[in-house]
């Protein structure tokens, strides 16, 4: 991937999208941000960006074929991050995310076809190998589908993986596992716990505290997504992003807990709680991938990381509403 060409990069208004379209723009690419229509005009997280004088904005709909076809010519990278991610959302309209996250990508690729790209790189997330088989998770791990959201993007990876074998294209799998940080979406646990502890609520309501995650600061996996554009020799792959840690939810609250000094109580409730057969008990990311075939290293701890996010959230706790719980 070169400096001087322009990249494009859909769902960059929203949390990983922003950071990631600021971190490029830091390094001195032309960027051209392709973020949903609405009727506001708004940018999502670029309004307030530093750099939003320096980004090319179209606004638009992932599952509007014609319009990207149109928006992504003249660029050569593409970064496709769009798609509706929220998971108790998908039990409700599986259809949405088989609209966005599979027609999607479907068209991110076509176009991306039509203009020769040379580089394409396509978002999964860890939630594609549902409950781990074994651990530390390596990408040869079977992908099992526990939630409509996670079946979509399986159904993602392979149309992206088949345009590679079958029209030779460049497409690589990010795969990232939980990414956290600041202005991670309210439905999230990080965000969603440290707003209750913000707020005058007396108890922090959570749902299942057992299973574990794998947690990377979202400045390190922005970093990912980068590292994996510039590796040549990992094209027609899916490589992972994560810490080849893992934490239990309950005592990952605990720690947020001790960082805030707070002593509120935690309670489960029912309606917080994803389907049995549905939850994912246990990620844990195997980076080893990552680390050989790149010279990505992470630059943030947990603690580090959850103390730059709080910090952060307190200072635009305004933007949330603590007591509304968004599926």
């Amino acid at each position: 991937m070169r400096k001087n060409e322009k990249l494009f990069i859909t769902g960059a208004a929203g949390f990983i999208g922003s950071h990631l379209t600021e971190y490029c723009c830091e390094l001195g690419y032309d960027v051209k941000a392709f973020v949903r229509y609405n009727s506001r005009n708004s940018w999502g997280w670029l309004d307030e960006s530093k750099y939003k004088n320096d980004i090319e904005v179209i606004t638009g709909d992932i599952r509007d074929y014609d319009m990207l076809d149109k928006e992504m010519a003249g660029c050569t990278t593409v970064f496709h991050l769009a798609a509706l991610i929220g998971i108790p959302y998908s039990y409700s309209s599986p259809l949405a995310y088989i609209k966005t996250n599979i027609e999607g990508t479907y068209n991110v690729l076509q176009a991306a076809r039509t203009h020769n790209y040379e580089n394409i790189l396509i978002t999964s997330t860890s939630e594609t190998y549902g409950t781990a088989q074994y651990v530390p998770i390596d990408e040869n791990h079977p992908a099992v589908g526990q939630s409509p959201y996670a079946a979509t993007k399986i159904s993602a990876d392979q149309i992206a993986l088949s345009f590679y074998r079958s029209f030779g294209m460049p497409v690589k799998i990010v795969r990232p596992f939980n990414t956290y940080g600041p202005r991670q979406s309210a439905r999230a646990i990080i965000p969603n716990t440290i707003v209750q502890v913000l707020a005058n609520d007396q108890d922090i309501q959570l749902g299942n505290l057992t299973p574990t995650r794998d947690l990377t600061f979202v400045k390190d996996t922005v970093k990912g997504f980068l590292a994996i554009a510039h590796a040549d020799n990992i094209i027609g792959q899916a490589t992972n992003i994560g810490m080849n840690e893992e934490i239990s939810i309950g005592d990952l609250v605990k720690l947020i807990l001790e960082i805030m000094q707070s002593d509120k109580k935690i309670v489960q409730k029912e309606d917080r709680l994803r389907p049995e057969k549905s939850e994912v008990e246990r990620l844990m990311c195997n980076n080893s991938k990552l680390k050989e075939n790149t010279s990505w290293k992470p630059d943030y701890t947990l603690r580090k990381g959850l103390e730059e996010t709080i910090a952060w959230l307190k200072e635009n706790v305004h933007l949330y509403k603590s007591g509304i719980y968004n599926i």
